[in-house]
């Protein structure tokens, strides 16, 4: 410590103060400042890092062919149901065709079956009827021979008649079999040939591609003349019945949050306003990498190349917006929460 004496006895201490106090007021200030900056905090959550998003429905058509005809333009807005596209239903239509001569077929050579089961049925209705007269007249035979009133010749005829008719059942018991297993595979053939019809038919009806939902189409790159693929999406629809608020925020404020809770919202789209919002939900998790299958969110820690806190997503519904109120999907959005 520096002392200046001014008289004998006397030390002046004042330099020695000044020195320190710059540090002391400076340090006072950030204590105070932290104390007040998790006070107002405490009280008001706010983000700059917020968007505007929506569901976006991939339409992809579940036939392959050629596009002949579009009937939607880019940005269009459409309504549930409305045609989209439209792929050449010719091949469509000629499988169709196909598929009922062979419906028709199987059920020719069904209806031919049942006529021959008839038939094989009635053959072993006569050969039964004619094996049980032989097995009469074998018994009568046998009985008579022992009294003398029949000759063992007669027997033996009687026997061989028997044996002949028993043959001749058999015969026609097997072929009523024979002639039930043809019937049922070409049954068999019949509902085959009727499903075939039926998916043919099916799709048919799926060369009008319709939206599934509200929306509006977004990038479209399709153009007449185009395959469409199985399976594969080639028009996007942005969801006009999903519209919500991502916010993300730091890790402090998840615990004041909670479902139902009331938020404030700014859209950059459409400036100077606040729009009330609901809390739908806070993120259970997110993924720390962007590794795939990306199955929980993934929020980037850095911003110009500053480490931020890691932040979780807040899902935010508009209440009530505005009938004129234009959302657009990406775009960025402010938020407050009072917890």
């Amino acid at each position: 410590m520096l002392l200046l004496r001014t008289r004998p006895g006397r030390v002046q201490v004042l330099p020695a103060l000044l020195r320190w106090r710059r540090p002391v007021v400076v340090m006072v200030g950030l204590i105070a400042a932290i104390a007040l900056y998790w006070e107002i905090t405490s009280f008001i959550a706010y983000t700059g890092d917020a968007y505007v998003t929506s569901d976006l429905v991939a339409v992809a058509p579940q036939v392959t062919g050629r596009i002949v005809a579009v009937h939607v333009t880019d940005n269009q807005t459409v309504r549930r149901g409305d045609k989209l596209l439209t792929i050449d239903p010719v091949p469509r239509e000629l499988a169709v065709a196909a598929g009922r001569a062979a419906v028709k077929e199987a059920h020719a050579k069904a209806d031919a079956d049942r006529d021959a089961v008839a038939a094989a049925q009635s053959t072993l209705d006569a050969a039964t009827a004619i094996l049980q007269y032989n097995k009469s007249t074998q018994a009568r035979a046998a009985a008579l021979i022992n009294s003398g009133a029949e000759s063992q010749q007669q027997l033996d005829a009687a026997n061989e008649a028997l044996r002949r008719a028993d043959a001749d059942a058999d015969a026609a018991r097997a072929a009523l079999d024979k002639a039930r297993e043809v019937m049922a595979i070409d049954e068999a053939a019949v509902e085959q040939a009727e499903a075939e019809l039926a998916t043919e038919q099916w799709r048919l009806s799926k060369t009008n591609l319709p939206s599934p939902t509200d929306g509006t189409i977004t990038h479209l790159t399709v153009r007449v003349g185009d395959t469409a693929r199985d399976d594969v999406p080639m028009i996007g629809i942005v969801d006009a019945h999903a519209w919500r608020v991502i916010a993300n925020y730091k890790q402090i404020y998840l615990r004041a949050f909670r479902p139902g809770g009331t938020a404030w919202v700014w859209l950059d789209s459409k400036p100077w306003h606040w729009y009330r919002a609901r809390i739908e939900g806070v993120a259970a998790g997110i993924s720390r990498t962007l590794d795939p299958p990306g199955l929980l969110p993934y929020v980037a820690p850095t911003t110009d190349w500053i480490r931020l806190p890691r932040r979780f997503p807040v899902t935010l519904i508009l209440i009530k917006p505005p009938p004129d109120l234009e959302l657009f999907m990406g775009a960025d959005a402010r938020v407050v929460i009072f917890p």
